[in-house]
């Protein structure tokens, strides 16, 4: 079964075929980074509007790449949730429009699931049932969340940011830090050479009472909003200065920023590991080579399996959602066809 993918749930625009849900035959991403770096952050409206701009050509460069002709697509999937209201319509209108005008099905994916499964897209992962249970670490500029997985449409959430998610906060870490956007690997690249020991930022640890989501774990659960403070009152209180140690200071202040992030995260998979043989780990957090250094330590200590998202699938990408549906998950038919932009929508509520 060959189907299109496409994902605009933020500010990638991103179309792809996938056979069978794992063979990837095109993956084609264009990525908006240029377009909100002077904000320091993504701005709906433009990420909308360049979604409408740049997704007709996507999706015929992906049919091309893989050899197509519309013809040869047995169904479209498209991600109707979460993420920006506005950039979802895009890609939802699309979608829904080239169903109709081929005659195909439509499914409709959650963006969440898709990043969970992006680590079965490498032909060198294990099939899903083989690994199952196994604890999924989603991490992006959206989403930060700890997912026990029974299986393919069994979830259960474990923990997840009360505030700001990981990707957010190296965005806003890298803005104090004058780094640019976007801030993962601006951040990254600054902390080279650094003591990640420099400055003890906070890690973010949550007390049972202070957590108002139910059926959650407060000590899986993650806090950043804290960390980009703590960095705004230490610039504040020791302000950069010219020198020839300034770029020493500053790969120090990016470091040990970079290492609270990392550190908040691998001890909430720590803990999370229980009666588990596996741990994957998809989002464009992923694609941090300290946290991956990091988990793979916890992960030989505990005697687990490591699954990451290779690093073409670990952003916004198409391959994912079309790979979800490959494997019959998502919402098709009639009821996908009725489908709006779901903004907050959860994870156990599609397929």
């Amino acid at each position: 079964m060959n189907i299109l993918g496409i994902e605009t749930s933020c500010d990638e625009t991103a179309a792809a075929v996938v056979r069978d849900g794992r063979m990837v035959l095109s993956n084609v991403v264009f990525s908006q980074s240029d377009l909100h770096s002077p904000y320091g952050g993504v701005v709906p409206e433009i990420a909308a509007r360049s979604h409408v701009e740049t997704l007709p050509a996507i999706i015929e460069s992906a049919v091309e790449k893989a050899g197509f002709t519309w013809q040869d697509l047995d169904a479209i999937a498209v991600t109707c949730g979460p993420g920006l209201a506005t950039s979802l319509l895009v890609g939802l209108a699309a979608a829904k429009g080239l169903a109709l005008r081929l005659g195909l099905p439509l499914c409709g994916v959650n963006h969440i699931e898709a990043h969970i499964y992006s680590v079965f897209l490498s032909s060198a992962a294990p099939p899903v049932e083989s690994v199952c249970p196994f604890v999924a670490l989603v991490v992006s500029g959206g989403h930060t969340c700890l997912v026990r997985v029974d299986g393919l449409g069994s979830y259960r959430l474990l923990g997840q940011t009360v505030d700001d998610a990981a990707g957010e906060a190296f965005d806003k870490g890298a803005n104090l830090l004058g780094l640019g956007y976007p801030g993962g690997p601006a951040v990254e690249r600054a902390s080279r050479g650094g003591d990640p020991q420099y400055v003890d930022f906070p890690r973010g640890r949550q007390r049972p009472d202070r957590i108002r989501l139910s059926n959650v774990d407060a000590e899986v659960c993650f806090s950043f909003s804290g960390l980009k403070t703590s960095l705004r009152y230490y610039l504040r209180d020791h302000p950069m200065a010219e020198g020839e140690d300034s770029a020493r200071r500053l790969a120090s202040l990016a470091a040990s920023y970079q290492e609270a992030i990392v550190d908040a995260l691998v001890s909430r998979c720590d803990k999370a590991l229980t009666g588990v043989g596996c741990l994957a780990v998809g989002g464009g957090v992923a694609l941090n080579s300290r946290l991956r250094e990091k988990l793979s330590c916890l992960t030989q200590q505990r005697g687990v399996r490591l699954l990451v998202a290779e690093p073409r699938y670990c952003a916004d990408n198409a391959a994912m959602v079309a790979g979800l549906a490959g494997v019959g998950r998502g919402v098709w038919g009639d009821a996908a066809s009725e489908l709006d932009a779901q903004p907050n929508l959860a994870l156990t509520e599609m397929g």
